[in-house]
Formats: structure tokens, C-alpha cells, sequence
């Protein structure tokens, strides 16, 4: 795609001229669109997935956990919305990181991002497991996972993708069922009472457990970015995708608040929660009964098939473009001759969800935080060095904008980014070594141009 595409309004080429112009998308996204569009990809009903994991981290303090979360994504939303102005093209964290630092650093920032691409499809295999078992408990959850694996792998190498037919239709089911979740609990609080209405928001258990909580939280946000990536379809996009890429993160967040807030009043007593994983289930429970609960499980679980079809697809298409283009051993960028499907890539990323099996909620959940608070903090490392280094934008209130905002959105970030689990940093340090180590190879002692990754394959 262009990275300077003809903006909308304006007049395009002679028909001569144009005939040799790369093709340009229809700008017909407008702000409200492109918000819904990143609170689609940010699923509000994801805010239960670590629901019990992080009440447990903070102590019963969720809703504290997701105030820092939101407060550090508004600082990095920010940052996206100045480098998809300087950027109006299709983008991400990877490609703003490239254009600004080069090449090299480009590559591990979206290196690092591989993690997020292999590990998002393995966690909705995961949780489609911990939450089928919940209502049929005889049969062991990774009967449920290994399931779930397999039918979407067989779909993605026969090349079936359902999800953009109904993707939007569980987006919608799932608010109008954290709407119902709300009313029943406001309904209950009213004639039952309720505990302090701040107790969920407060830091009397220091500031630890609350940010490493909110490290694990933000795996909730992720897919407000994806807003950046339609600036080539956007109406004045140099206007419209910076605010709803704010915007979609504030509504995100506060839905997520609303929500821990409300469970916190109407299920104080978190320590009895018998399975942290899953602990949505008994939250509805709790609230609506066995149909709210039925109705819960079958509209999550629906939306893990999705997602692990939409994540796999994407991971795979990555894959076999690194295998098309030499980054990776050839046999990946093959297609099968009869489904024309990259069969070798999506076996391998099956392979690798195969970790749905053995390893737990919050490692997976931790892994995947691991790579987007990099990518995160290096979008607002971009900002600084774009604006204020480069275009030496250097005025009162350039440095505020371009420096002062995004530094705080840095420190908050890699505050998060050092609170996670120290097995998962462990990991996700040796993952960016092992990238480090790959450049070095391919670059010849990082004395040749690097490798591009195509994240536009996903």
C-alpha cells in the first residue's frame, strides 16, 4: 500500500497518470465506525478472562488494577493517534518503530510482537477449555481445548473463515450481556446493599499488586491500535483515526471498570471463588443464575472460536510470508496444491497452541502482555523521536505534546512491562534474544539492511 495515499477531498491524478498509481482503498470509514471498529477487536467480554486471575493479584481490587491500565493505555493511545498523523497509512506498532529508529530496531519491536501472534491463538484454545469444563465438568478441559485446536486448524487449512459473517454479532451479544450483567447487579446491590462503593478502587495493599495486575490487563486493550490500520480507508484520516483510536481505548477501559466495579459490590468475597480461571462463570452465576450462566458460556466460547480463527489466520499468513520470502525455512511458504491454503505454517502454529495443553492462565496471559507493552513502549518512544528529534518540533507546547506526554506513557509502560511475572519477563528476554541473535545472522553483524517482517500478510 501507498504510504502517502491522495488525501480525501482532493482532487486525484489524470487518467494517464493514475493508470500507473499504485491502488488506492475507498476512504468511506467515519469516526463512529472506526471506534466501534476498535472496540470490536477489543471484545468488552474479554474484561471476565482474567477476571478471578487479577482480582486474586490485587486482592480483590480489579477495578484499581484497570484505572492504572486505562491510564497508562490513554498515554500509548495518544502516542498512536500523533504517529498515525505523521504516518496516515495503514500501521502498527512495527511499522512506526521501523520508520522512526530504522530498520534494526524495527525488527525487534515487531520480533517482540511475535509473541502476541503465537500466543493469541493458543490462550482462546485455553479458555474454550477452562470454560466448556465448567458445564460439563466429567470431561477434562483439555478435551475441550485440543477440540477447539483442531477445528479451527481443519477450517483454516481447508481455508473456511466464518468469522467476519458473525464476529459482529457476538460483539453486539456480548454488550447487550455485560448490559444485562449490570442491571441484575445494580438490582441485587438495591435490595441487598452494598459494601463500600470504593473498596474495589483502593491501593491499601501498596502499589505491587495493583500494577502487577494492571501489567496482566493489558492484554484487555489489546486491538485498539487496530484502528491505525484502516487509515487508509478513513474518512480525514488525518483527523478521525487519531480520535477514535483514543476513543475506542476510553470506552474500552471504562466498560472494563464498570464491570469490575459492579462485581467487586455484588461479589465482595473473591476468596471463594472456586476456580480463578473461571471466574466469570461464577460471577454470573452468582447474578443471573443458571440461564444468565448458560448464555454467558455459550457467547464466550463462541467468540474464543472466532478469535482463535481470526488470530490463527493471521500468525499463519505471517508465517508463510516469512517462508515466502526467505526469513524462514521454504517448506512455509508453500500452499497446498488443493486448498491453496499455507498448509506447513498452520500446522506449525497448531503445533505451537499445543501449549493450551499444559500451560496456565496467567503464563499465557503474561506472555502475550510481554510483547504488547513493548510494542507499546515503543510507540511512545517514536513520538519523541519522530516530532521532537527529527522535525525538531521544540516549542512549549510541541514539548508537551511530543514529549512530555508520551515519556509519561514510556515510564508507565515499562513499569507495567517489569511487574510482570518474572517466569514470563524470563521468557519473553530470551524470545528477544534469540531475535537479537537472528538479526546479527542475517544482517552480518548488523552491518546490512535487516529483514522486513509482513504483519500486512495478518
Amino acid at each position: 500500500m501507498s504510504l502517502n495515499p491522495t488525501p480525501a477531498g482532493t482532487t486525484g491524478p489524470a487518467p494517464a497518470a493514475a493508470a500507473s498509481q499504485p491502488p488506492q482503498l475507498k476512504r468511506v470509514l467515519g469516526l463512529w465506525v472506526l471506534v466501534l471498529f476498535g472496540l470490536t477487536y477489543m471484545a468488552p467480554v474479554t474484561v471476565f478472562t482474567t477476571y478471578g486471575l487479577v482480582t486474586d493479584m490485587t486482592g480483590g481490587h480489579l477495578a484499581a488494577a484497570y484505572v492504572v491500565a486505562l491510564a497508562t493505555m490513554i498515554f500509548t493511545a495518544v502516542s498512536y493517534a500523533r504517529m498515525s498523523q505523521a504516518v496516515p497509512a495503514a500501521g502498527s506498532a512495527y511499522s512506526y518503530t521501523q520508520q522512526t529508529f530504522g530498520g534494526h530496531v524495527g525488527f525487534m519491536t515487531g520480533w517482540t510482537l511475535m509473541l502476541d501472534y503465537l500466543f493469541l491463538p493458543m490462550i482462546n484454545f485455553l479458555l474454550i477449555g477452562i470454560y466448556m469444563n465448567t458445564q460439563f465438568p466429567s470431561v477434562p478441559a483439555w478435551v475441550f481445548s485440543l477440540a477447539g485446536l483442531l477445528l479451527v486448524l481443519v477450517m483454516n487449512a481447508l481455508g473456511i473463515n466464518f468469522v467476519g459473517k458473525f464476529s459482529g454479532a457476538i460483539v453486539a451479544v456480548s454488550m447487550v450481556l455485560i448490559v444485562v450483567f449490570v442491571a441484575l447487579s445494580v438490582n441485587q446491590l438495591a435490595s441487598a446493599g452494598a459494601p463500600s462503593l470504593l473498596e474495589p478502587f483502593s491501593f491499601a495493599d501498596g502499589y505491587g499488586p495493583i500494577f502487577a495486575g494492571a501489567a496482566v490487563l493489558a492484554l484487555s486493550f489489546l486491538g485498539f491500535d487496530a484502528v491505525s490500520t484502516l487509515a487508509e480507508d478513513a474518512k480525514d484520516a488525518r483527523r478521525n483515526v487519531p480520535r477514535a483510536i483514543v476513543l475506542a481505548t476510553v470506552f474500552g477501559g471504562l466498560i472494563f471498570i464498570l464491570v469490575a466495579w459492579v462485581g467487586a459490590l455484588v461479589f465482595p468475597d473473591w476468596q471463594n471463588f472456586t476456580n480463578l480461571d473461571s471466574a466469570g462463570v461464577e460471577l454470573m452465576a452468582h447474578v443471573g443464575g443458571t440461564l444468565l450462566t448458560s448464555l454467558f458460556v455459550a457467547i464466550y466460547v463462541a467468540g474464543c472460536i472466532g478469535s482463535g480463527m481470526t488470530s490463527q489466520v493471521s500468525v499463519t499468513r505471517i508465517i508463510y510470508a516469512m517462508g515466502r520470502d526467505g526469513l524462514l525455512p521454504q517448506i512455509f511458504g508453500r500452499l497446498h496444491p488443493k486448498f491453496g491454503t499455507p498448509m506447513a505454517a498452520a500446522l506449525a502454529v497448531s503445533a505451537i497452541s499445543l501449549l493450551c495443553l499444559v500451560m496456565t492462565l496467567e503464563t499465557a496471559a503474561s506472555m502475550i502482555s510481554f510483547g504488547a507493552l513493548f510494542a507499546f513502549s515503543m510507540v511512545n518512544l517514536s513520538v519523541v523521536k519522530h516530532f521532537v528529534v527529527d522535525q525538531r518540533r521544540r516549542s512549549g507546547a510541541d514539548l508537551v505534546k511530543f514529549l512530555l506526554l508520551p515519556l509519561v506513557g514510556f515510564g508507565l509502560t515499562i513499569w507495567l512491562w517489569t511487574s510482570l511475572a518474572p517466569s514470563s519477563f524470563t521468557v519473553g528476554l530470551v524470545w528477544m534474544a534469540a531475535g537479537l541473535l537472528f538479526l546479527a545472522f542475517r544482517t552480518k553483524g548488523f552491518r546490512k539492511a535487516p529483514p522486513k517482517l509482513t504483519f500486512s500478510e495478518a
